[in-house]
C-alpha cells in the first residue's frame, strides 16, 4: 500500500463523517445560497474543526464562490479541499530538523498527556532516524507512570536505539543529566527525552518539564533542541488545550497528532495548526512502528475529502 493510500485509510473514519453529511447537504441544494454555508459550518465544527476555523473556512468559500461565479453545490467539494490545504499549509512542517549523522548532538524533547501515545511516539521516531543512518539514544524522563521505563525499554530494542534509565520514582532531572553526559561521551546524533504526561505526588507537571528545560539548557548549552507535544487525534478540541498550556509552559516548535486511524475527529488537526501557529509534522495512522508519518497538507486535504 502506497503512501497516499496508507493515509486515505488511516483517515477513513474522519472522512467518512465529513462526506456522508456533507454528501446529504449538498444534494439537498439546487444552488449555492447562505443556508447552504450555514450547513456547510454546522458540519465542519460537529467534525471538530472548530468554530473559528469553520467561520473562516466558510467565509472563504463564500468570497469564492462570489468572485468566481460558482452555482453548482457539488463545487463545493474542490473548494473546500483547496481552502483546508491552505490552512494547513500555513504552518506545515517540514519533518525534524536534526543534523546530518556524525555532525553533532540533536535534542529532541517529547512532551503530551498520559494516554496519546507519546511514549510509542519516541519509539517510532527513534526508529525513524536510526533508518535514516543516526544514533540515537532515548531518555526515560517519564519516572512517574507505572511501567512507563519498561514500555519504552520495548520501544527502544524494537527502534535498535540505546536507553538511559533510572528507577520508578526518580528524579527526571537526574536521567536527563545522565542522558545529556552519555550522549556527549558516546559521540550520539539524537538525544530523545520522554517525559511525564501525569505525576501522581504533589509536584506540578508544568514544574517538571521546566525543570528538564533547565537541565539541557545548563547541561547543553550551544546544542540545539526540538520540542515537539503529542496529541491525541480522538479527544477533539482537548487536544487544542492541552497544545496550548504545554506552549505556555515549555514552548512547542512541533506537533505530532496520534491516532488518526481511529477517529472521526480528525478535522481537529485544522484548528490545532491555525489557532496555535505551530508546525504539524507527523501524524499516526497505525499501531507499526512505520506509521507515524510526515506530515504533507496537500496530501492530507485529498485524501480527508
Amino acid at each position: 500500500m502506497g503512501l497516499f493510500e496508507t493515509l486515505r485509510s488511516g483517515l477513513k473514519k474522519t472522512r467518512d463523517n465529513l462526506r456522508d453529511k456533507l454528501d446529504s447537504v449538498l444534494k439537498s441544494f439546487t444552488k449555492i445560497d447562505e443556508g447552504l454555508f450555514e450547513e456547510i459550518e454546522e458540519i465542519l465544527v460537529l467534525a471538530d474543526i472548530g468554530v473559528s476555523s469553520a467561520v473562516r473556512i466558510c467565509g472563504d468559500l463564500r468570497a469564492r464562490v462570489k468572485k468566481e461565479g460558482i452555482s453548482d453545490p457539488a463545487a463545493i467539494y474542490d473548494l473546500l479541499r483547496e481552502e483546508i490545504r491552505e490552512i494547513l499549509s500555513e504552518s506545515a512542517g517540514t519533518g525534524l530538523k536534526c543534523l546530518a549523522p556524525g555532525e553533532g548532538l540533536d535534542i529532541i524533547l517529547i512532551v503530551g498527556v498520559n494516554g496519546t501515545g507519546k511514549t510509542t511516539c519516541v519509539g517510532k521516531l527513534a526508529a525513524m532516524l536510526k533508518k535514516e543512518g543516526r544514533s540515537v539514544i532515548i531518555a526515560a524522563a517519564d519516572t512517574f507512570r507505572a511501567a512507563a521505563i519498561e514500555q519504552l525499554e520495548t520501544w527502544a530494542e524494537r527502534a535498535g536505539a540505546g536507553i538511559i534509565k533510572h528507577k520508578h520514582g526518580a528524579d527526571p532531572g537526574a536521567v536527563v543529566f545522565d542522558s545529556i553526559r552519555a550522549a556527549k561521551s558516546r559521540g550520539i546524533d539524537v538525544l530523545i527525552i520522554d517525559t511525564a504526561g501525569r505525576l501522581h505526588t504533589k509536584r506540578n507537571l508544568m514544574e517538571e518539564l521546566m525543570k528538564v528545560n533547565r537541565v539541557i539548557e545548563r547541561e547543553a548549552a550551544g546544542i540545539r533542541k526540538e520540542t515537539l507535544i503529542v496529541l491525541d487525534a480522538t479527544s477533539g478540541n482537548n487536544a487544542l488545550v492541552q497544545a496550548k498550556a504545554f506552549g505556555e509552559a515549555t514552548g512547542i516548535d512541533g506537533i505530532i497528532l496520534t491516532k488518526m486511524d481511529g477517529t472521526a475527529k480528525g478535522g481537529i488537526i485544522i484548528p490545532v495548526a491555525a489557532e496555535l501557529g505551530v508546525p504539524v509534522k507527523y501524524i499516526g495512522i497505525g499501531e507499526r512502528l512505520e506509521d507515524l508519518r510526515p506530515f504533507d497538507p496537500a496530501e492530507f486535504a485529498k485524501a480527508l475529502l
